[in-house]
């Protein structure tokens, strides 16, 4: 096979808890991650050398991303390519064309670009006929990012194009629970509900987030085997008393639109059921009906462009 295309999917955090500082500088979590159908779409094509050589072309239909390494999906290609040549496995060299038509906003709390990191691992273990399982996909992924190994996991789920491969994968879900710096994954019973999401026209650093939470007292955890308990049994009432995301401590006090947001969105879905995603800045909202989400989307694109109706995978 000589070309692929792969969906690329968000994720939203159904409880995210930061559970201390490890030796190594990064934060220890636990949370509950969900795939969702909102994504971007990746379009690969391999052309055999005779140089030995790789060489990358990355093209995407937003002018503003970066097109070499500080795009993880060019990184991706770059650590295969590494891989491969560690574990003494023949690639001949050649051309990879990758084309991303980007859905997912960026910088957004969505896993947008981890998810084109994750494709690219997936889509070069076709295209080099590699036959590696989720597992050693995800032991790649760690390289790129701690969302990376979740999006891998998500992608071998939904991807109609990779579902037959990975049918027997115990790895293969839609909703993970994540430990450690977030690489530490576990498969669960995940959440089916249509989804609001919007992005306020701002960008949040992950990086000054998780600092600035390590200041600031957390008045709530989540109760992790309470929301996993939820999911197992689908009761709503139960997912949405769990739907806590501790980062909200530190972004909501530092950008009063994402309060507006998550307010806007609470009073037009007559619930609680609204969480920010990850560091932010996207709030997402779990709508009763699809009807219910798109209303709710048209009267927040008033807002926020970056609003979006979807549903979660499973």
């Amino acid at each position: 096979m000589s070309n692929i295309e792969l969906k690329s999917y968000g994720k939203i955090n159904l409880t995210l808890d930061v559970k201390g500082v490890l030796d190594n500088g990064f934060h220890e979590v636990e949370m509950i991650m969900q795939q969702i159908l909102l994504c971007d779409d990746i379009s690969m094509n391999w052309e055999p050398g005779e140089n030995g050589d790789l060489e990358i072309e990355l093209s995407t239909n937003r002018k503003y991303l970066p097109t070499d390494e500080r795009n993880l999906a060019y990184k991706a290609a770059l650590v295969m390519w590494d891989y491969c040549r560690e574990n003494s496995i023949s690639i001949p060299g050649g051309k990879l064309a990758i084309h991303i038509k980007k859905r997912i906003p960026v910088a957004a709390g969505l896993a947008g670009g981890s998810g084109n990191g994750g494709a690219v691992l997936h889509g070069l273990n076709v295209l080099w006929d590699l036959g590696m399982d989720v597992g050693g996909l995800c032991e790649i992924g760690k390289k790129l990012g701690s969302d990376v190994p979740f999006c891998i996991m998500g992608q071998a789920a939904e991807n109609e194009n990779l579902k037959e491969h990975f049918a027997e994968d115990p790895l293969a879900c839609h909703c993970a629970l994540a430990g450690g710096t977030g690489t530490d994954l576990k498969p669960l019973k995940g959440l089916k509900s249509h989804l609001i999401l919007s992005k306020p026209a701002i960008s949040v650093s992950t990086g000054a987030v998780y600092t600035g939470i390590d200041n600031i007292e957390i008045p709530q955890h989540p109760n992790t085997e309470e929301m996993i308990a939820a999911l197992s049994t689908k009761s709503r009432t139960l997912v949405t008393k769990n739907l806590i995301n501790v980062l909200e401590n530190y972004t909501l006090k530092e950008y009063p639109i994402v309060v507006y947001t998550k307010n806007k969105i609470r009073n037009m879905l007559g619930s609680d059921a609204v969480l920010m995603s990850g560091s932010g800045p996207t709030v997402f909202g779990l709508c009763e009906s699809r009807q219910q989400a798109q209303s709710i989307c048209e009267e927040m694109k008033k807002e926020n462009k970056e609003s979006f109706w979807t549903r979660t995978t499973y």
